[in-house]
């Protein structure tokens, strides 16, 4: 292992609840920008960087990490990394930056097991809201990422939620997962149900408690699985979205 791959920052003044990174980038000037980025901010530290696949497992050995930012350019041709990232560290999430999004690849991604697709040419303020959200448990999909996936997963859909075990939602509860899978983000749903983006939230902390799901992006899948929608009568919910 070459120990100039690696990095440490000493992160004693972190505060509780603060996110510890790895960069895991082949190229110097992004992990210099990206550790940058973060050291503006007062939760977030960068306490390794990489810039090999071998180096990143070592790094992973080295510092407990919560977030890893991994260049999927260091993962090309190996199938297999992302469950191996998760097996060595299954509390690290792992973001992958990429230079175009392509639909299998993406979706392959998902699939398994990382939280976040992002372009390089991603901005720091979003960069910095994507680690942040997905530290907190969530996943960071794109609309159009989002609609790859969920028709990659109907293609496999063929389990029916039977009556007796079918979640009981309310007719705006089920507009909403509606918008949901439609690739909406709270605002477009508040504005459409005509509403606020703190009742959208309100309304899906509900919805994941009683499906069992903890982000939008297992609700939609849960709803494709289970063909949820179906037994629901569309045109009445649909008047609920103005």
């Amino acid at each position: 292992m070459d120990e100039r791959a690696l990095h440490e920052t000493h992160d004693e003044d972190l505060p509780e609840n603060g996110i510890r990174v790895i960069l895991a980038d082949s190229q110097a000037i992004y992990r210099v920008g990206m550790r940058k980025v973060f050291a503006l901010e007062d939760d977030i530290r960068v306490v390794a960087q990489a810039e090999t696949l071998l180096n990143l497992y070592a790094a992973l050995q080295r510092f407990p990490a919560d977030v890893v930012v991994l260049e999927a350019q260091l993962i090309t041709g190996t199938v297999d990394a992302i469950p191996e990232l998760v097996r060595r560290a299954p509390n690290a999430k792992v973001i992958v930056q990429v230079v175009e999004n392509d639909e299998a690849a993406t979706v392959e991604l998902y699939r398994r097991g990382v939280r976040g697709v992002i372009p390089r040419s991603i901005s720091p303020d979003l960069l910095v809201k994507c680690v942040r959200k997905i530290a907190a448990g969530e996943t960071w999909i794109d609309n159009r990422s989002i609609t790859w996936v969920i028709e990659a997963y109907r293609s496999q859909a063929n389990a029916l939620v039977s009556p007796r075990s079918r979640p009981r939602l309310s007719s705006k509860e089920i507009a909403i997962i509606t918008c949901i899978t439609r690739g909406m983000r709270n605002k477009e749903i508040a504005y459409h149900v005509g509403t606020t983006e703190q009742v959208i939230k309100n309304y899906l902390r509900k919805i994941y408690d009683k499906l069992g799901v903890s982000d939008r992006l297992e609700l939609a899948l849960y709803c494709m699985h289970h063909q949820l929608l179906k037994h629901y009568p569309q045109d009445a919910v649909m008047e609920l979205v103005q």
